[in-house]
Formats: structure tokens, sequence, C-alpha cells
């Protein structure tokens, strides 16, 4: 029972990731002016985007790893779905705001716009989906066994 819902997770998040592709081919195909690289010290909107998703797909590989390590339930009452549901949530909305960032950059890496920490984000969101998504399929077996 818990292959199709891991299953439809991989699904589900690879498609995320196929939607943030074909979004930013437009974006990135209408720059046509390269901007002026920001600051070492400037915060832009890129910036911070950048660095909540990965510290939202950071989290979530923690407490994907935690639920991995502990399936029956260390994080809550939730008999272990807790932290893995917390842990895709988490990788998802990491993926998402990476992509959104990787989209809407106004240059390449290296020009102050978040671009490099997207790419981050994308895969620490990516991972913490993935192992969140593991560590679901182990407590809902755990569940049935005992």
């Amino acid at each position: 029972m818990a292959v199709p819902a891991v299953r439809r997770l991989f699904a589900t998040a690879s498609a995320a990731v196929v939607v943030g592709i074909v979004l930013a081919g437009p974006a990135a195909a209408a720059a046509s002016v390269q901007p002026v690289a920001a600051g070492v010290y400037d915060v832009s909107l890129g910036r911070i985007g950048a660095a909540a998703g990965a510290l939202l797909g950071l989290a979530g590989v923690a407490v994907a790893w935690l639920a991995r390590a502990r399936p029956t339930g260390c994080l809550g009452a939730a008999g272990g779905s807790l932290g893995a549901v917390a842990a895709v949530a988490a990788g998802l909305t990491g993926t998402a705001l990476g992509g959104l960032v990787a989209a809407t950059a106004d240059g390449g890496l290296g020009t102050g716009n978040g671009l490099g920490g997207a790419y981050v984000a994308l895969l620490t969101g990516l991972a913490a989906t993935a192992l969140g998504g593991l560590g679901l399929a182990r407590s809902r077996s755990s569940r049935r066994t005992g």
C-alpha cells in the first residue's frame, strides 16, 4: 500500500521540477541585457528567497533523517508519520522557492540575484522530499507490522 504513495510522491516532485525548468526557459531567454551585478553585502529578494528555500530544504532533510531513524514517532503523537509529512512539505516548499528564484533571476551565477542559492534550494528540497517519502513509507510499514 505504501509503494503507490511513494510513487505518487516522486511523480509529484518530478513534475514540480519539470514545471520549474519549463518556467525558467522563457525567463532566461527574455533577459537580453545583462544586469549590473549586485554588491557583496546587498540583500536582494532573490538572495532572501533562495536562502529561505535552502534552509527549508535543509530542515526537511534533518526532520526526514529523524523520521527515518525513528519511524515509531519521536516527533509527536502522529505515530511517526508527522515528521515524514513535515519533511515532505518542507522539501516541496523549498523546491518551489528554489524554482521560483531560478526562474526569475536576472542574470547568471555570480550576479547576486540568488541563482546559486536557488540551485542549492532545489537540491536540498528534492533530497528532503525523497527522504521524507521514504520515512513516510517506513512509518506506515512499521505501523502495520506492530
